[in-house]
């Protein structure tokens, strides 16, 4: 089969500026058809709250929901019965996010910066958070294990699960295992931009949260940004991303099959792949050509190589990372020599998770190693981070000061505040002045 065209191909040098522009944006708000629809869902919710989320299961899911949140007793019974493979897979992950994020989980400190002068920072968990997981083309529970289980660590008090409905009115029964196994407190089966608004605002049924997380279509990406001043959230995350540099030692059909596995995701999965020189770039055209024909999701994948895909090359590694820290991936993949993979990987400073070679699969990071796959898109890799336990607390503060300290603060702190045209806040300093 010949393989469909990526939108971008080619030397890497020789990309028009127009073409490159085109290559960096790929920000869901600069489609003015997702904010001005993801905006009219949000103003239904905000309005007729539950009615809304009812009305809007009927015309994007076309389910009739005979409850909005998903009783225990279904999510328990789903994990209960689920096939035992799949379950020990699901507790595998459970316990490798659990394992890793409890290392990552952050502590108090405090510092004397003077004699006398000391400050300090306290994580408090969060009371209550959010967590989306995509249903529609696919069903997501790693995902929910994601969200649920840092949350946990970080000790929120209660964890908040949505999820598009199936047929049968609740989500998939593998997302409603692994909220039972990750330990969700509440599920609710709803999705898209309307379950970010009811997460965000609240609804009779829903409640309010203090921050919302999790992966989601270019509608769950712009409603975030959208309700970010009445909720915090993780990052914009939108459709997948991934990209790949890669030299002559690389496997070219193990970087295909990764190639293929993010494309899957969604016709606006942005996948690129910039090889050092074009024979290793022909190759992985040819390793693409050989297994597309026979994926089950070939039109979502021709699709997205279409939409924002490019197969590069470069004449030099240095070239790729400077190509790499630019566009700010969200998942980096080095198929590279082995004695090149760590100081490589040092040199980069614009990925959500770098994959340090060929054996360390996209796949594995987004199912079992207990890294997190929640993860920026959109180039703003280049400004966020992946999920963590850091995304489920806020920090109290805290400064103490001894007379002592006081008296020496006085003077210097007058002279400062007068500088600023603050005489109140001079005199209020001055009052510890050993001198009149």
């Amino acid at each position: 089969m010949t393989v469909p065209p990526f939108r971008f191909s080619g030397p890497l040098a020789a990309l028009t500026s127009t073409e490159q522009r085109a290559l960096f944006d790929r920000s869901t708000s600069s489609d003015e058809a997702v904010r001005s629809q993801t905006a009219a869902i949000i103003r239904r919710v905000q309005q007729t709250g539950d009615v809304a989320l009812r009305e809007l299961a009927r015309e994007f899911d076309r389910v009739t929901l005979d409850g909005i949140e998903v009783p225990r007793e279904a999510w328990n019974a789903a994990r209960d019965t689920m096939a035992p493979a799949l379950r020990a897979a699901l507790e595998r992950t459970v316990r490798n996010v659990r394992t890793a994020h409890e290392a990552f989980r952050p502590t108090a400190i405090e510092v004397e910066t003077e004699s006398g002068i000391r400050i300090g920072r306290r994580p408090d968990a969060l009371h209550r958070v959010g967590v989306y997981a995509p249903g529609g083309r696919a069903a997501y529970p790693s995902s929910v294990i994601m969200g649920v289980v840092p949350a946990k660590v970080a000790g929120v008090t209660e964890v908040v699960v949505c999820s598009p409905p199936s047929p049968n009115g609740h989500p998939s029964d593998v997302v409603l295992a692994a909220a039972a196994l990750a330990g969700a407190d509440r599920v609710f089966a709803i999705g898209g931009a309307g379950a970010i608004a009811a997460m965000a605002y609240g609804t009779d049924a829903v409640p309010r949260v203090d921050r919302i997380v999790g992966p989601g279509n270019a509608w769950v990406a712009e409603a975030k940004l959208q309700c970010a001043g009445a909720v915090a959230i993780d990052s914009p995350a939108g459709p997948s991303e991934l990209l790949i540099l890669l030299d002559d030692s690389a496997n070219a059909e193990i970087v295909a099959g990764e190639m293929l596995a993010q494309a899957e995701h969604d016709p606006r999965a942005a996948v690129v792949c910039v090889a050092i020189g074009a024979t290793a770039a022909a190759r992985v055209q040819t390793a693409i050509a050989a297994t597309l024909e026979s994926s089950p999701r070939r039109e979502i994948i021709t699709a997205a190589f279409a939409w924002a895909g490019a197969l590069l090359h470069a004449d030099s590694l240095a070239d790729a990372i400077v190509f790499a820290n630019r566009w700010a991936a969200e998942h980096l993949m080095l198929a590279i020599a082995p004695d090149l993979l760590d100081d490589t990987c040092a040199a980069l400073r614009g990925a959500g998770t770098v994959f340090l070679g060929e054996a360390s699969s996209v796949s594995f990071g987004d199912y079992m190693t207990g890294a997190n796959h929640v993860l920026p898109t959109g180039g703003l890799s280049r400004c966020y981070s992946g999920l963590s336990t850091l995304d489920f607390i806020r920090w109290t503060s805290w400064q103490r000061v001894t007379p002592a300290a006081a008296a020496a603060l006085a003077s210097d702190v007058a002279l400062f505040a007068e500088s600023e045209g603050l005489p109140n806040h001079a005199a209020a300093a001055r009052q510890w002045s050993p001198t009149p």
